[in-house]
């Protein structure tokens, strides 16, 4: 990387930056608060409880609950990042952008095409948990099944996790959702500008009796739904119509028991972005057409995604107890440009992919007078998973030309995958300071695989005014990815231009994708000097059986595998403020990611790729050396109170791509920087924004279609206006 462009990058963080959001970055003996709006002192943002006793009582109870839930599960010993919903607003695009984009500002994560983040350097190995409660995994690829509107806040949990996470631990976004607790009421809202953009939404929440109430819904209509495989502003045949809804309801039983709902359902239908100017190499006719413009070609993807969760929540003096049960519906539909297909890759697949998962979860906490807690816990997991295809291939000759016109091969497939999970732990105060938790767990699945791990987990916590320092270790036990692990017959395709790829021996090798199993070092510190905190944070794994995923083929489906041993080496850094209205932050993190020899889903890969790393170490595909994102916002007072004016920014140093060697090569750094303004009218209840997407118009690569497991080119979005008014309800 240019010495000039990484020391604009360092003194970007160390300035005072045109941005607008703060995160609460601290490795916390318990979960950090929700950070507090830049436009109010910790005073005005602290609950107040609505007049009458009865409903005074109702919340009073209802903050009792929710901070026994809390108590089941803490970050105990992790690096904790959180965002409130009063941040997220202070964000461009506030709570009209996906999930993914606000994760973006969290120190360590980096970004990807179709949507993805990778957390410290890991492909995905993300687990999402709402209120306490597992969200079982679906298949999504572009699509966010979760809308920044029914948060309330949410945390990113890595590091060295205690023993109640488990299976998915690069990171945990831990959601509270909005409960209409302390609200009667909602908004409306239409927002929209470039990209021929236009997003309505609407929530509603409150409270009746001992029953409290949320809901969202919205509609979001874009020319951008992918990443554009060009610098245009407006890639070519990329629109996406999403729709997504959300409710969540408790009842309170009594001052001791709740019982709540959560559900969610999205529909999402993308078109896949052409290139300009194409045309097929002539390899392969059809009819004796052998030219097709890329510009023509029509190829559609649609997900849907369907989640309910039903808890009951119990506290009995020291002990605190949360059962839950959830289930998920996810599929993934795409349509290929059949003609087109053929002639530019010998090879056109139709496919249906349907995952149905269901969990039940169980933790408790008890404590063992004032220092000592036990917490232990159980997971039970069916998962089964569906595929269906439908390929046109051309039958070949033993020299692999074209023998004849195309053929049609359908291959069913179908499994189920079992997995159980159990752990124990203690949390010893060993002073007032110093807090020690240990324990372990054990994973156990059966799938395409059957196999197993203990897990031993340690942390140690010192914590003394505004002085926080941790130590941890952490095995880890990550099976692959049911949902995304392929069940295509590849022998079905021998003899035609679908055929697989063969080793040096001519062999088709597809061993089946194995468990990760790691060991994890993680130690950190934090220091609060007034409204400023300021932190650091660095971090060892050394990984066997190493789990990436890349996209093989035009169906946009990732695919698991293997590499035999990999490790992944980092440290990052943080600071924020918080006072008088001006709310910034600035983080800055270095990793390294590497693997060594491809053990499983070998036949994607090209033989010489799969001869050099089998004894050599590589960079991951999704490793990117510098990432950086800080920002500020101000809310004004005086004459001008309602108004805030902000911006964010995010700079990576480019992520991975082929060189003289597989992901030898790395792309250009690139900065994006976002604008926001917006001014809230207290009466009649109307709030205005004005936001501005990469507003120096930077055109950056994130992917240039090249390297391991990597598909089609990805650019950053072109500079975007977009305008939003909101009204009370």
């Amino acid at each position: 990387m240019p010495k000039a462009v990484l020391l604009a990058g360092v003194a970007m963080l160390l300035a005072p930056l045109p941005a607008a959001a703060q995160v609460a970055a601290a490795p916390a003996p318990q979960d950090p608060p929700a950070t507090a709006d830049a436009g109010q002192s910790p005073a005005e943002t602290a609950t107040v409880a609505p007049e009458g006793s009865t409903t005074r009582d109702v919340v009073v109870r209802g903050q009792r609950l929710d901070a026994a839930r809390s108590t089941i599960q803490p970050a105990l010993g992790a690096t904790s990042y959180t965002i409130s919903n009063a941040t997220i607003q202070a964000l461009p695009q506030g709570d009209n952008q996906q999930l993914n984009q606000i994760i973006l500002q969290l120190p360590g994560v980096v970004q990807d095409g179709f949507g993805q983040f990778h957390v410290r350097d890991d492909h995905n190995n993300l687990q999402y948990r709402i209120n306490g409660t597992i969200l079982p995994e679906g298949i999504a690829v572009f699509g966010q099944t979760l809308s920044p509107r029914l948060i309330d806040r949410f945390s990113l949990l890595t590091g060295a996790l205690p023993a109640q996470y488990g299976l998915r631990t690069a990171g945990i976004i831990d959601i509270t959702t909005k409960s209409g607790l302390f609200n009667n009421g909602g908004t409306v809202s239409l927002y929209g500008g470039s990209f021929q953009t236009i997003e309505p939404s609407i929530e509603y929440g409150g409270h009746s009796g001992d029953t409290n109430y949320f809901v969202s819904g919205d509609y979001h209509r874009t020319s951008r739904g992918i990443e554009g495989v060009d610098a245009s502003v407006i890639p070519l045949h990329d629109r996406s119509d999403q729709y997504q809804a959300f409710a969540y309801v408790d009842h309170t039983l009594s001052d001791d028991d709740r019982v709540s709902f959560v559900g969610g359902y999205s529909n999402q239908f993308f078109q896949i972005p052409n290139p300009k100017g194409l045309q097929p190499d002539g390899t392969y006719a059809v009819g004796g057409v052998t030219a097709y413009p890329s510009e023509r070609l029509n190829e559609r993807q649609v997900e849907q995604t369907a989640f309910g969760q039903l808890a009951l929540l119990h506290k009995d003096g020291d002990l605190t107890v949360q059962a839950s049960l959830a289930a998920r519906y996810s599929a993934l539909r795409y349509r290929p440009d059949r003609l087109g297909e053929l002639l530019y890759n010998g090879l056109a697949q139709a496919a249906d992919k349907k995952d149905f998962a269901l969990y039940g979860q169980a933790d408790a906490a008890y404590e063992l007078g004032g220092s000592n807690t036990i917490r232990a816990g159980v997971v039970i997991a069916r998962d089964r998973s569906s595929t269906r295809t439908s390929t046109a291939v051309f039958p070949v000759d033993a020299d692999g030309d074209q023998a004849g016109q195309p053929i049609t091969i359908a291959d069913i497939g179908a499994r189920t995958e079992w997995t159980e999970s159990v752990y124990l732990q203690d949390e010893l105060k060993l002073s007032s300071a110093l807090t020690f938790n240990f324990g372990g767990r054990f994973d156990h699945y059966s799938a395409y695989r059957t196999e197993s791990g203990f897990s031993p987990r340690a942390n140690l916590v010192f914590q003394q005014g505004g002085t926080t320092l941790h130590a941890g270790y952490a095995r880890y036990f990550s099976p692959p990815p049911f949902e995304l692990v392929a069940t295509t017959s590849i022998g079905l395709f021998n003899g035609t231009s679908g055929a697989a790829n063969t080793d040096a021996n001519g062999a088709i090798v597809n061993d089946t994708p194995y468990a990760e199993t790691q060991d994890y070092f993680d130690v950190g510190a934090q220091q609060k000097i007034g409204p400023v905190t300021i932190g650091i944070d660095a971090y060892y794994r050394h990984s066997h059986r190493l789990i990436d995923e890349g996209q093989f083929g035009a169906p946009i489906i990732l695919t698991p595998f293997n590499y035999d041993h990999g490790n992944i080496t980092g440290v990052e850094a943080s600071i924020s403020y918080a006072a008088h209205g001006l709310l910034a932050y600035a983080n800055l993190a270095r990793a390294k990611a590497q693997g060594e020899f491809i053990v499983s889903s070998q036949f994607n890969f090209d033989p010489a790729d799969l001869a050099y790393i089998r004894n050599h170490f590589i960079y991951l595909d999704h490793d990117q050396t510098y990432t950086a994102s800080g920002g500020v916002s101000y809310a004004f007072h005086g004459g001008l109170t309602g108004l805030k004016l902000g911006a964010d920014v995010l700079y990576g140093s480019g992520l991975r791509t082929d060189g003289d060697v597989p992901n030898g090569g790395k792309l250009p750094p690139y900065a994006q920087v976002n604008l926001s303004a917006s001014y809230r009218l207290a009466e009649p209840g109307l709030s205005l924004r004005l936001d501005v997407v990469n507003a120096g118009d930077h055109v950056y690569q994130i992917r240039d279609g090249s390297g391991i497991g990597v598909g089609a080119p990805q650019y950053g979005p072109r500079r975007g206006f977009f305008v939003g008014v909101t009204k009370d309800i």
